[in-house]
Formats: structure tokens, C-alpha cells, sequence
């Protein structure tokens, strides 16, 4: 049996399917109008959450994006494994991608782009901006000895949730305040076949549609 992975376009969950397509592994995608918890509530019943991404393969069920990727990942390019000089690096960027980067532009959108204007709080959304962009100064310091990828000297899990991240500053129009090297990797990412096929992928609207900069 197929594992599933239950998506929203453009959301998290996009790490996980943009995995797949890089393996070639073949899944059960189920995409989800945003947010799931309002407009499928019968999908609680497979997340209670009623967040994605959500990963079920027989009796194992994961809600975590960094955590799926890192599942789909095993045995395959895309891992950095234990017997690696860089494994400890590579975890430590796997999980800040979503701990440290997209954590903070989660709070933009949450006060910037899904509330009616006349509710916005743009001076938080700011303080959020300001959060990021100064942790995404650890981006352009790995990438300023000119190496492509961000560890392992390849392109491993770690790019995709990074990348996944600097993918959502572009879409909040923040991405013009990265470093250099830090959007010309956001390039390289984005021009992968795998993530162009990942979001053909996306039977739903995206979830952010042309939203004002912050």
C-alpha cells in the first residue's frame, strides 16, 4: 500500500510532496483546501490537528514536515547518514528550517495576509520580518565560500526545508533583502524540475494569492 500525504498548496506540506518528486517515490496525494481543519473537518479524524502536512504509511502517521522529509529521505540522495562528517550539520539545518525560519513567517502571514485588513497588526508582522531575515543571515554566511548547496557539498532533505522557507519570503515579496548568495540559491532551488513538478502537482488554489508586502 501507497504511503498518503495530505497537502495544501503551497503550504508546509510542499517540502514533503517536492521530496517525493525528487525520488521519484510513489505516493497517495491528497490535497486539501485551506485550512483543512474549517473546510475538510472530516480530515481531523485523520489529524486531529487538522494541520499539514500528515504522512500515513500503514500504522505510522506524522504530522511534522522536517520529520516526513527526513522519513522520505532514508536510503535515497537526498540523506546525510549518521557515518557522515556533515550528519550533525544536516540535522541542525533540517530542523532550523522550520523551528527558526519559517516559524516567523508563519506569524507574518498570521497578521499580515489571512485576517481582513482592517484587522491586520502590520507592526508585528514587522517585528516577524526583521526575526527572519536576521536568522536567515546564517543562510548567506554557510553559502559565502561559493558551495551550491547547503551541506554535504550536495544536495541533500536540509535544501528542500530551507528552501521551502525562502520560498515563503518570496511569496511575502521579502525576498529582496536576502543576501546575494542566498537568492541566488533560492534560484537554483526553485528551478528544479522537482519542485516545478511538485507544484504542478497542487489541484487546489494556492494559499497565498499576490499578497501585500509587508
Amino acid at each position: 500500500m501507497k504511503p498518503a500525504l495530505y497537502h495544501c498548496s503551497d503550504a508546509r506540506s510542499l517540502r514533503c510532496l517536492w521530496a517525493v518528486e525528487e525520488i521519484g517515490l510513489d505516493v497517495d496525494l491528497v490535497c486539501l483546501p485551506f485550512p483543512p481543519r474549517a473546510h475538510a473537518p472530516a480530515y481531523k479524524l485523520i489529524n486531529p490537528l487538522g494541520t499539514v502536512p500528515c504522512w500515513v504509511d500503514g500504522d505510522v502517521t506524522l504530522t511534522e514536515s522536517a520529520a516526513i522529509c527526513q522519513i522520505i529521505a532514508r536510503g535515497s540522495s537526498l540523506e546525510v547518514t549518521a557515518n557522515d562528517p556533515a550528519y550533525p550539520a544536516y540535522l541542525n539545518w533540517l530542523h532550523r528550517s522550520d523551528a527558526t525560519l519559517t516559524f516567523p513567517l508563519a506569524i507574518m502571514l498570521r497578521y499580515s495576509v489571512f485576517p481582513p485588513k482592517e484587522a491586520r497588526k502590520l507592526d508585528v508582522a514587522e517585528d516577524y520580518k526583521a526575526f527572519f531575515l536576521g536568522r536567515a543571515g546564517a543562510i548567506e554566511t554557510a553559502l559565502s565560500d561559493g558551495r551550491a548547496w547547503i551541506v554535504a557539498d550536495r544536495f541533500t532533505i536540509a535544501d528542500i526545508c530551507i528552501g521551502y522557507a525562502l520560498f515563503l519570503s518570496k511569496t511575502l515579496r521579502i525576498d529582496a533583502e536576502l543576501g546575494e548568495a542566498t537568492r541566488a540559491y533560492l534560484d537554483r532551488l526553485i528551478d528544479r524540475d522537482a519542485f516545478k513538478a511538485a507544484r504542478a502537482r497542487q489541484s487546489i488554489t494556492p494559499l497565498f494569492t499576490n499578497p501585500e508586502p509587508v
